[in-house]
């Protein structure tokens, strides 16, 4: 299995992690004041505040990065385009997405925006090979 795919692999569970992080630090929190409520989810995340709102708006992010990355790479594959390019492309998406999703707890908004259109520029050059 190529590095790429392997990154598409990453790519798709990073969402899921994003939103694993505020449900996480709810357990130290008593029932009352907001621990993760399972059985309703989507109610839960309507409530929250701060790191935890964006993480859960990272994470719906991360999923509507996905199909533009796994086209990308897909493509770029059936074109037979140059391998090593290819997983270098696929890997600094990845790490551009692990830095988006950082930047984005931490609120930094233009710094977000810059790193997603670097993201997007990085699917760009995938679908130009």
């Amino acid at each position: 299995m190529t590095i790429a795919k392997w990154c598409v692999l990453i790519a798709c569970f990073l969402p899921s992690v994003t939103a694993l992080l505020p449900k996480i630090s709810s357990l130290r929190l008593s029932f009352k004041d907001g621990k993760y409520d399972n059985n309703n989810p989507r109610e839960w995340e309507s409530t929250l505040i701060g790191w935890q709102k964006r993480a859960i708006a990272a994470h719906s992010n991360g999923y509507e990065a996905l199909p533009l990355f796994i086209a990308a790479v897909i493509f770029a594959q059936m074109a037979q385009g140059d391998q090593g390019r290819i997983d270098m492309l696929a890997l600094t998406f990845v790490a551009l997405r692990v830095v988006y999703i950082a930047v984005y707890l931490m609120n930094f908004g233009n710094l977000r925006s810059l790193i997603w259109g670097a993201a997007v520029a990085t699917n760009i050059g995938l679908f130009l090979m």
